[in-house]
């Protein structure tokens, strides 16, 4: 199925200058907004307490957070698990100063005001500390590290040289700039969160290896043509498979985002704008890139 011709013939190149441009503008936007503001890291990075209550009457997630915010515990986190009628939730606080006691002691008096004494069992009480958070953290950082040297290896032995840096600074751009949106939304990252860019890295260098192959099969079938016009007809040849393979993954996650619950919120609004960057810097970043290369290497052999 083709949503526009097969003989589309947009210049996407000739226009790489102006769209490289607004890249960097909202990296550099986006930097700033990390570095000034600053990431503000859930309960998995920067330590927290994690309560496990199991309920005895039907309850849901929203009742037990209505609850909690009705006794100004705003920030507390409400996770079902386990199967519907086993009721059982995981409350998480950013409070891993207190003791165990005293978070559980509160926390009954909270359920016991709202329901009576009969009505839940707190079953444990953990503490994630901050050494905790703070190895958490590291081994976050370098899971995205591997993951963008696993992808610059794999394309580059794929394809060639030439394609992995563009597809791998494509996938940094897309990282950055998910990051500066939810940093501005004063979202907190955890390893949900992490999950979330994996994922975006993921959907986005498939994006690109689909532009690619359709590259290197047009470097063989039509070396007639200029290396501009071979990469302009494969973007153009591969346009419609990008716009419906993201829009249709850009309703399923919209979908996740309004109807998803809490749980998943901030995941789903990463995937948001992870997607729209990475179908962007799939087109407007790898591309353009891969184009440098192939004439910085052409003009070697020269």
């Amino acid at each position: 199925m083709n949503f526009f011709r097969y003989d589309l013939n947009i210049d996407f190149i000739g226009r790489q200058r102006f769209f490289i441009g607004i890249s960097v503008l909202f990296v550099c936007l986006s930097l700033f907004i990390i570095f000034f503001k600053g990431l503000q890291f859930g309960i998995d990075f920067s330590g927290g307490t994690e309560i496990y209550v199991k309920f005895k009457t039907a309850i849901d997630s929203a009742e037990v957070r209505n609850i909690l915010e009705k006794a100004n515990w705003k920030d507390a986190m409400v996770q079902h698990f386990g199967k519907e009628e086993e009721r059982e939730f995981l409350i998480r606080l950013e409070q891993a100063d207190q003791q165990n006691q005293f978070v559980s002691e509160e926390l009954s008096k909270i359920f016991t005001a709202a329901k009576g004494k009969e009505f839940f069992e707190i079953t444990k009480v953990e503490v994630v500390g901050p050494r905790v958070g703070s190895d958490l953290k590291r081994r976050g950082a370098w899971a995205m590290f591997y993951s963008l040297i696993g992808i610059l290896l794999y394309v580059a032995l794929r394809f060639d040289i030439r394609f992995s840096p563009g597809a791998v600074v494509a996938l940094i751009h897309d990282v950055i700039i998910t990051l500066g949106v939810f940093t501005l939304a004063g979202k907190k990252f955890d390893l949900t969160i992490l999950a979330a860019l994996l994922t975006i890295v993921g959907y986005s260098v498939n994006d690109t290896i689909v532009i690619f192959d359709r590259i290197r099969e047009n470097m063989k079938s039509l070396e007639g043509l200029s290396i501009v016009q071979i990469v302009n007809r494969s973007i153009n040849e591969t346009l419609s498979r990008t716009i419906i393979t993201s829009f249709t993954v850009f309703l399923v996650v919209i979908a996740l985002f309004v109807w998803g619950g809490q749980v998943i919120h901030d995941f789903s609004f990463s995937l948001i704008f992870g997607l729209i960057a990475g179908t962007y810097s799939t087109i407007f970043i790898a591309s353009p890139l891969f184009l440098f290369l192939h004439r910085y290497f052409e003009s070697k052999k020269a």
